[in-house]
């Protein structure tokens, strides 16, 4: 007979151990705050935080080791998204950990420049894109 109950005590135990030291930073914090509410490239963070790509990215890998973040790479660049952990206790944690977050006034401001760059990139973005068809048909 195996007798399991011990390890999934220390899993959970291993999990929060992770989880509270990834937010025992406050870079991490700020990324969390700009993770919350959606996916983010890792080039967005640089501008908003100020920081380095080299810190950033170092912080980022450290939330997917505790299994609150999760990556995809698109191209050369990375994208960012908030993962909620399967275990109750952590996921509540996290969850009341980003509720405070949203009312501090450094993170709103963060998110205030996040929004900021990312609408100053859409209209840079868009005013690369071709004309549509029917106005190529016109020109040509």
């Amino acid at each position: 007979m195996l007798y399991t109950g011990g390890m999934t005590k220390a899993r959970r135990n291993a999990s929060l151990n992770l989880l509270f030291r990834a937010l025992a930073d406050g870079t991490r914090l700020r990324l969390l705050n700009l993770i919350g509410e959606r996916e983010i490239c890792v080039c967005y963070f640089v501008e908003v935080l100020r920081a380095s790509q080299p810190k950033i990215s170092r912080h980022l890998a450290y939330l997917r080791k505790a299994g609150i973040a999760t990556a995809r790479r698109e191209g050369k660049w990375m994208h960012y998204r908030l993962t909620i952990p399967k275990d109750e206790v952590a996921a509540r944690i996290l969850h009341e950990t980003l509720k405070h977050l949203r009312k501090k006034p450094e993170m709103r401001r963060d998110l205030a420049r996040l929004n900021s760059a990312s609408r100053a990139a859409k209209v840079f973005v868009d005013s690369w894109d071709p004309p549509p068809a029917r106005m190529r048909a016109r020109r040509d």
